[in-house]
C-alpha cells in the first residue's frame, strides 16, 4: 500500500513486468516507504500484453493509474486490431493517458516509416478520446516535434518521458505546451549537458520519473530499478536548481495531477 508522507509520484514505470514478477506488492510497499504516493504503470513495451497487464495492476491497488500504447520499437506489430484492442482499453476507468508512443531513431527496431505512421495514429487517439500523451523520443527531436504540430494540431497535451536532449528540444516540447520528464540518467557522473538543462526547464513543468526496471539512479546503477529510486531522482533536481525535495516533490506531483487529472 502506497502511503502519503512525501507524495511522489513515479510518473512511468514498468512494474508489470516480468521483472517483478511475485515482488510486486514489496515493491510498492518500498515505494510508499520512500514517499511515493502515486506511481503511473506505463503499458505498450513489447506487446499488446504489456497493456492489459498494466490495466490490471492499476485496478488492484489504490494511487496506481495505468496508460496504454505502443513503444515505437514495436509499431511494426501494431494493426487494426491492436488499435481496436486499444480504443476499447482506452476507456477504463483506471486509464488515464495514450502511451507510450513516439520514435526511436536509435535503434530503429521498427521502420522509420512505420514508426511516424503509428505515432499519429495515437496522437489522433488522444485527440479523439481527451487524453493526454506519454512520448517516447530518442534522437528524433524535429520530426517528433512536427508530427505533433501537424496531427495535434497544438491542442495535444503530454509529456515526453525520459527527457535527454539538449535545451533547444526542450525549449521546443515546452512551446508545444507539454511537460518534459526526468530519469535516473540526471544522476549519472557524465550528465552533466542533462543537469544544466534541468537547471533551465521551470519546475512546474518538469516531471521525475523511474522507468523502472531500467535506468536506475545512483548509488543503485547496475540493479534493477523500481519506483522508489524516484526519491533520488527528484533529490538531484533539488540539488540542482538549488531548492528542498519538499519543493519538487510537490511541484512535480501537482503537474502530473494536473495533466493526467488524478
Amino acid at each position: 500500500m502506497l502511503q502519503s508522507g512525501l507524495g511522489l509520484i513515479d510518473s512511468h514505470a514498468h512494474i508489470q513486468g516480468k521483472e517483478y514478477a511475485g515482488e510486486t506488492a514489496a515493491v510498492i510497499q518500498r515505494a510508499g516507504e520512500a514517499g511515493v504516493g502515486g506511481i503511473i504503470v506505463v503499458g505498450g513495451a513489447g506487446d499488446m500484453s504489456s497493456n492489459t497487464a498494466a490495466v490490471a495492476l492499476a485496478e488492484s491497488c489504490a494511487n496506481l493509474y495505468a496508460t496504454v500504447g505502443m513503444h515505437p520499437h514495436d509499431a511494426k506489430d501494431v494493426g487494426q486490431e491492436e488499435l481496436r484492442e486499444l480504443r476499447e482499453l482506452v476507456g477504463h476507468p483506471n486509464v488515464i493517458a495514450v502511451g507510450e508512443t513516439g520514435l526511436d531513431y536509435y535503434y530503429n527496431h521498427s521502420p522509420r516509416e512505420v514508426q511516424r505512421r503509428v505515432f499519429a495514429q495515437f496522437i489522433r487517439l488522444a485527440e479523439e478520446t481527451g487524453l493526454p500523451l506519454v512520448v517516447h523520443e530518442r534522437d528524433a527531436a524535429s520530426e517528433a516535434v512536427e508530427i505533433l504540430r501537424n496531427e495535434g494540431a497544438g491542442n495535444t497535451r503530454g509529456v515526453i518521458h525520459c527527457f535527454t536532449g539538449d535545451y533547444d528540444s526542450a525549449r521546443n516540447y515546452l512551446d508545444l505546451g507539454f511537460y518534459l520528464s526526468f530519469t535516473g540518467i540526471i544522476t549519472f557522473k557524465n550528465a552533466e549537458p542533462l543537469r544544466e538543462v534541468v537547471s533551465k526547464v521551470p519546475l512546474d513543468r518538469m516531471f521525475v520519473e523511474t522507468d523502472s526496471p531500467y535506468l536506475t539512479p545512483v548509488p543503485h546503477r547496475g540493479k534493477r530499478n523500481e519506483p522508489a529510486y524516484v526519491r533520488l531522482v527528484a533529490e538531484t533536481v533539488a540539488r540542482v536548481k538549488g531548492i528542498t525535495l519538499e519543493e519538487v516533490a510537490h511541484t512535480t506531483t501537482r503537474n502530473v495531477q494536473q495533466l493526467f487529472r488524478i
